[in-house]
């Protein structure tokens, strides 16, 4: 899914943006008071922003993207400060980070400070891909499903029902029954808007319907609801200087613990057969999961034919024919 880090656009829009907070989704109660000597800014003012939430000067700023940047605070500290457009996104960002950090399982960077549009985090400083570090990854996000979730579809406490999945609309609405849940809640409804969007084609639509009808019977032994990153591509992990993974960019929910090892298989990672080696060490999959990752990405492969086209739609298709056989 779309990173911060990938953002096509570049970081010319930092100081044009349209300011779309929502007040009442403002969460800036816990922030420190404004640091010492700052210049004062508007809303838009990245460095402002920045300074506001730690309560540190910025001394200097370097975009990375249009809504990401390296902040360098007095005393040499380095974080990273991330813009959101969409009202909630920030606060679905931030809760998602304290949730998954709060299994103790999986290195997440700490969230510093956040209002209704900006989010600062630790800076990973970013290393090599090492068959270690994917053993290590594999058990630690074994261990973060197993801290589990209330339901379904529950959102991060303190986190928003209509979150983000990168760039996309995601409604976190809690369900017990996870084929029910999945089809209703992710699948479907991408699905009516590829068609009604014309993207995805009657036919086409029709065997991942066929697909969804059996979803009880393909999707496996019941499992509890595991504590899910949710948007567990290659790009949200950071393969970080200290010999570890990190997982940034979440869009967390409780969830099938499948669906995030399907989506390192849909987009690729480092040294994918060692982090399933350490997962697996630590937490068996069930019987034949690997012939239901396709059912799991369904939902990305919906999301990407709805946002950049047909030839998501293909894949979703095959997913769908995969999974029925």
């Amino acid at each position: 899914m779309t990173s911060g880090t990938d953002d096509p656009d570049g970081p010319d829009d930092w100081d044009d943006a349209d300011d779309r907070d929502d007040a009442s989704d403002r969460d800036d109660a816990d922030a420190p008071d404004a640091a010492p000597d700052q210049p004062a800014a508007g809303p838009d003012d990245p460095a402002a922003a920045a300074a506001r939430l730690t309560g540190r000067r910025v001394t200097d700023l370097r975009p990375l993207s249009s809504t990401l940047a390296e902040v360098t605070l007095d005393g040499g500290r380095v974080m990273m400060l991330k813009r959101g457009d969409e009202p909630g996104a920030v606060r679905a960002e931030a809760a998602g980070l304290r949730w998954l950090a709060a299994a103790g399982a999986v290195a997440i960077p700490a969230v510093h400070g956040h209002d209704g549009r900006w989010l600062v985090t630790d800076r990973v400083a970013q290393g090599r891909p090492s068959a270690r570090a994917a053993v290590r990854l594999g058990r630690d996000l074994a261990a973060l499903h197993a801290a589990g979730a209330p339901a379904f579809g529950a959102p991060p406490p303190g986190g928003p029902e209509r979150a983000y999945i990168g760039l996309a609309p995601l409604r976190n609405a809690p369900g017990d029954d996870w084929p029910g849940w999945y089809a209703e809640h992710r699948v479907l409804p991408y699905l009516r808007r590829a068609f009604d969007d014309g993207t995805l084609r009657p036919a086409e639509a029709a065997v991942i319907e066929g697909a969804l009808e059996r979803l009880a019977e393909l999707s496996g032994p019941a499992e509890p609801p595991a504590r899910l990153h949710g948007d567990l591509w290659n790009g949200n992990v950071l393969w970080g200087a200290d010999g570890q993974a990190w997982l940034i960019d979440p869009a967390a929910h409780g969830g099938h613990r499948e669906t995030d090892l399907a989506m390192l298989h849909l987009f690729g990672c480092p040294h994918l057969d060692r982090v399933l080696e350490g997962y697996q060490e630590v937490a068996p999959l069930a019987d034949g999961w690997a012939e239901r990752i396709g059912l799991h990405q369904l939902f990305p492969l919906l999301v990407h034919t709805v946002l950049f086209g047909r030839g998501y739609a293909r894949q979703a298709v095959e997913a769908a024919r995969g999974a029925g056989r």
